[in-house]
């Protein structure tokens, strides 16, 4: 019974990558000559992707008064499509390698996952879904030439979940967000095929931090429990660099 919640809002969200898109066309406006093709500000549109959530079985507790009640937690893997919005810059190291800045965000909310918590006392199960899911890297890439690079991804992920449990005889609980957040990898292409236009093939790994997470059903349980998980997505896209 694990959710996500985003040490960031979602206001928090749209205003760090407004904030990204000025400073990069600052950037952009200001450059000097460049030192290869590939320098400068970038934005995309993730438009093709596929998506998995996976998250781990973990042992915990269920806390009734004083009894303490060994319990197993687990969840289904969340499978989808996927899109996503990224923009960053490459400022340039010489002329065959850059080394870029950037964030993603895939807006939006998965579709609904089961979880579970099992124990002597019957299991509780539930709903949880996924949103917020952004990431902000570092991208070392290298120019194979005008048109083409081959770049790799390190980052910062997080994400927010969503849980909830009803129509259990053993414990119901209302909404509970959960924030959680890891590192992200990853390994991409890109391939100009019209003037500034870029087409491009991408897929990220992200494992997140186990993080202690709890619920109170409406019955006065306590389900405490380990969160965490991986995940990756391949993504095809389109975009533009200035």
């Amino acid at each position: 019974m694990k959710k996500l919640h985003l040490n960031f809002s979602d206001n928090l969200i749209a205003q760090l990558l407004t904030l990204i898109c000025i400073s990069l066309y600052c950037l952009t406006t200001h450059a000097q000559t460049k030192e290869n093709d590939w320098q400068g500000a970038y934005a995309q549109l993730g438009l093709l992707g596929f998506a998995s959530y996976i998250p781990g079985t973990s042992s915990g507790t269920t806390s009734i008064g004083s009894l303490n009640l060994p319990t197993t937690s687990s969840a289904n893997t969340l499978n989808g499509y996927a899109g996503n919005i990224s923009a960053g810059y490459n400022f340039p190291i010489n002329g065959s390698y850059v080394l870029g800045i950037g964030a993603t965000l895939f807006p939006g909310t998965s579709r609904t996952g089961t979880t579970s918590a099992t124990n002597a006392a019957g299991t509780v199960t539930g709903e949880y879904n996924l949103s917020n899911v952004f990431s902000i890297f570092i991208s070392p890439g290298y120019v194979i030439d005008s048109e083409k690079l081959l770049y790799g991804k390190l980052g910062y992920a997080g994400s927010t979940i969503r849980t909830s449990a009803s129509g259990n005889r053993a414990g119901n609980f209302s909404q509970v967000t959960t924030s959680m957040n890891g590192v992200v990898f990853g390994l991409g292409y890109k391939q100009i095929v019209m003037d500034s236009i870029y087409l491009f093939a991408e897929a990220n790994y992200a494992i997140n931090n186990d993080k202690s997470a709890s619920v109170v059903t409406d019955e006065g349980f306590v389900v405490s429990s380990t969160a965490k998980a991986t995940g990756f997505d391949l993504m095809f896209g389109v975009g533009y660099r200035f």
